[in-house]
């Protein structure tokens, strides 16, 4: 976060550092931008390669990141992440706006990372529907690449998604067609060894044998997890980051500068820390992690969502005093599906009826994807039906989430 004494950045940019400085310096309220730069610093540290491109990067779509800077004086660039330490390889860390060819640039990052599967690769859409002029790329070799050619490949897409106002052009990254994509079986469980439970190697292959992960972050800790998680493992499997837009400067998506070390929380735990799934934070506290956890008899419906919906439906609940009530899990990790996990959760509550809440139209998001299987959750319909477009003029982003959490919440919750 130390510039050059003889560098003059803009006056918000200055500020945009300085308060980056006082996150570390504090350990407190860490956002998403600061993840980001922590995780790229990290691996930068330990003799990693990393490459960004993508429209407007260099800035953020959402002025974020603020990777390179401008001289206000001079106009000459500088880029704090190629100073991490002295001695830095020049280029070590690379990032650059690319044109207006998602197609073209997508398929040489896509080359670029086969043949160097050492490197952090990462393509990021202006908007994620941007995504769909290089369908081309994803169809007929991110996501079947090793299949039919045995070439790995741990490129790493970000793709901005959510329902937040910008039109129907601007707010979905069509989730659906890429969990459609998985080549995992939904009607059959994975292995799960239980002695192994705390080792992380109870599912055997199950990420192995993926052709590609798909996740849906929603802590800036867990962002910066799953971006160290790539480059640390022993293989290599394409990475569909669906990213946020407003949680990037969200009040409560912030993490504690103590959830980024590699020290697990509960004793025993190894492996890296992200989490495929968060559990609720009301309750029994601290939460067992347990393949079979203490019962919570008093909760009458447990509600699985993924993404920014958390903290709406979060908020809500706080509201009108449902905690004790209505428990609400993330699923960070979409695919390869975390059954082990969310089979974990539905015995932690017995008495709680499953469901499924989504922001997106019924034919959109993640509802098929979390609708077949052996696992199989019952969907909350609350404002929701099928649409041709994820937005559209005669509903706006302000109430049509108020109409799915309100009816959620507000709706007498009754035993099974």
């Amino acid at each position: 976060t130390a510039l050059p004494e003889d560098f003059t950045p803009h006056r918000q940019i200055k500020k945009v550092y300085e308060q980056r400085r006082a996150m570390i310096e504090s350990g407190e309220e860490v956002d998403w931008a600061t993840a980001e730069a922590l995780a790229f610093a990290t691996l930068l540290s330990e003799g990693n390669h990393i490459r960004l491109s993508g429209q407007d990067v260099e800035r953020g779509t959402f002025s974020h990141r603020h990777a390179v800077l401008h001289d206000q004086n001079t106009g000459a660039k500088y880029v704090l992440l190629s100073h991490v330490f002295p001695g830095q390889k020049p280029f070590q860390f690379t990032v650059t706006n690319s044109s207006l060819s998602e197609y073209g640039v997508l398929g040489f990052e896509l080359g670029y990372s086969m043949e160097n599967p050492n490197s952090l690769v990462l393509w990021e859409a202006q908007f994620g529907d941007f995504a769909n002029t290089a369908q081309v790329i994803f169809d007929q070799f991110l996501t079947s690449g090793e299949a039919k050619w045995l070439r790995q490949s741990g490129l790493v897409c970000l793709l901005p998604h959510g329902y937040d106002g910008q039109g129907p052009e601007h707010s979905s990254a069509r989730m659906e067609r890429f969990l459609q994509m998985c080549d995992e079986n939904p009607y059959t469980l994975p292995e799960i060894d239980h002695k192994d439970w705390f080792t992380g190697s109870h599912l055997g292959t199950q990420i192995q044998a993926a052709n590609w992960q798909v996740v849906n972050c929603t802590t800036p800790a867990n962002y910066f997890h799953v971006l160290r998680r790539q480059i640390h493992r022993q293989f290599r499997k394409p990475l569909i980051v669906f990213s946020p837009k407003n949680l990037l400067r969200h009040p409560k998506c912030k993490s504690p500068l103590n959830e980024f070390d590699d020290v697990p929380d509960d004793q025993g735990i190894v492996g890296v820390r992200f989490k495929r799934l968060i559990m609720d934070d009301q309750g029994i506290m601290p939460k067992s992690r347990a393949p079979r956890p203490p019962q919570e008899d008093s909760f009458k419906r447990v509600v699985f969502c993924t993404g920014k919906v958390f903290y709406e439906l979060h908020a809500e609940r706080e509201r009108q005093g449902k905690q004790n009530e209505l428990a609400i899990v993330r699923l960070e990790q979409l695919a390869p599906f975390p059954f082990d996990l969310v089979c974990r959760e539905l015995y932690r509550y017995p008495n709680a009826e499953p469901i499924w809440c989504q922001e997106e139209p019924m034919n959109m998001g993640a509802y098929f994807h979390v609708q077949v299987g052996p696992v199989r959750l019952a969907l909350c319909v609350a404002g929701l039906t099928v649409r041709a477009a994820y937005a559209i003029m005669n509903i706006t982003h302000l109430t049509r989430p108020n109409v799915i959490i309100n009816t959620l919440v507000v709706v007498h919750i009754a035993q099974r």
